[in-house]
């Protein structure tokens, strides 16, 4: 029989008030999808697997893809770059940089998610790999190794193309893959508008005017793709993600998210239930250097649940029974379970905090009779 732990043993009140949910709205939009960023739990969805044009919100994968190449130490952000030909000519919306001069990583960055200007992105898309096309390869091997199985890009900026398509859900997780792994760099979408060449333009997401919970990330439009947005916010610690795709005016995409957003936070609240490599308890070791090991779990686990049920939870651990030593540390020991109103809604593989070495010959040997009188 498996030994259990229950660490988090908070059950239902009797006197209980919390109120019920209601579904999330539906509202009038080609598709949408909202998440928690940090537990990924989804709020509210319609069509989220749908797959349409993404317009500009392509750009979110281009600035992941510049973020990881800064990160890495494989550019500076006063780098320079020469604009060619082919960046001057791009169509669209512009950032108005001049064929053959030198404009550093940041103004390109800058123009790009500000000013979401076309030329800037193809601009940063061939410093980084040579040309657009092969960019968009780079694109693609990035889409797949995040999990986006509805996506496919031909090129950086999002220029219609009966081939260069996403989804609500494959942007959402490309854009908390962008605030998880660059959050510095993040910032540089919730800025209201950017002067270059003596040109000032503004943030076309208008949100960061309406809401000052709302630090991005990115607008959308073509004739195909309709009105779009990314956005997210923060409230009490509390950040969401909202995609809206297909919608039929700028005022309805800003509507929408802000409706969607407002929704989230209405009646959902995410928890930090337990840190990464915090000990949760401790279990017996048999055959070891050391009795005991302590255990706990890889990354922090965040849930996000109604308002006002955090005491209806019930949390436990389930140990493995008659761990053996040697025991690596992060080895996987069992799982913790956790439940709201007696349903599972978390599972998450508990480890070993700490190395366990064999013990002695007398430990062994002393271990072994009393496992056999188990």
């Amino acid at each position: 029989m498996k030994q259990i732990f229950f660490i988090l043993c908070i059950f239902i009140s009797t006197q209980a008030t919390a109120l019920p949910i209601p579904s999330a709205p539906d509202l009038k939009a080609r598709s949408y999808h909202v998440i928690d960023f940090h537990s990924g739990t989804v709020l509210a969805s319609k069509s989220p697997d749908l797959k349409l044009a993404p317009a500009s919100m392509t750009k979110i994968m281009t600035a992941l893809i510049v973020f990881r190449e800064i990160r890495h130490g494989n550019l500076n952000v006063n780098d320079q770059v020469r604009i060619s030909e082919k960046a001057w000519r791009t169509p669209g919306s512009r950032m108005f940089i001049e064929v053959n001069k030198f404009v550093s990583i940041d103004d390109l960055i800058h123009g790009m998610l500000v000013q979401s200007g076309n030329d800037a992105t193809v601009a940063l898309a061939e410093h980084i790999a040579g040309d657009e096309t092969t960019f968009a390869q780079l694109m693609n091997q990035v889409a797949k190794e995040l999990g986006m199985i509805n996506s496919h890009f031909i090129n950086s900026s999002g220029l219609p193309d009966d081939d260069h398509y996403t989804t609500a859900k494959d942007l959402a997780i490309l854009t908390r893959a962008l605030i998880s792994e660059s959050p510095e760099l993040y910032k540089i979408n919730a800025i209201k508008k950017f002067t270059f060449n003596g040109i000032t333009q503004q943030n076309r997401n208008k949100l960061l005017w309406r809401d000052s919970s709302v630090d991005g990330v990115k607008t959308g439009h073509t004739e195909d793709a309709g009105y779009c947005l990314v956005s997210s916010a923060v409230r009490d610690n509390m950040r969401l993600i909202s995609v809206v795709m297909g919608t039929d005016s700028v005022h309805a995409r800003n509507d929408i998210n802000q409706a969607l957003l407002n929704y989230g936070y209405r009646f959902y609240k995410t928890h930090l239930l337990y840190k990464a490599q915090q000990s949760l308890n401790t279990a017996r070791v048999w055959k070891g250097a050391q009795k005991t090991l302590s255990v706990g779990l890889a990354k922090d686990l965040h849930l996000t649940i109604p308002r006002n049920q955090y005491k209806a939870l019930d949390a436990s651990l389930e140990i493995n029974p008659q761990l053996i030593a040697p025991i690596n540390k992060a080895q996987r020991v069992g799982t913790a379970v956790i439940k709201l109103k007696g349903e599972i809604i978390a599972k998450r593989p508990l480890i070993a905090l700490d190395n366990i070495d064999e013990g002695s010959l007398m430990d062994v040997l002393k271990d072994e009779v009393l496992l056999m009188l188990e």
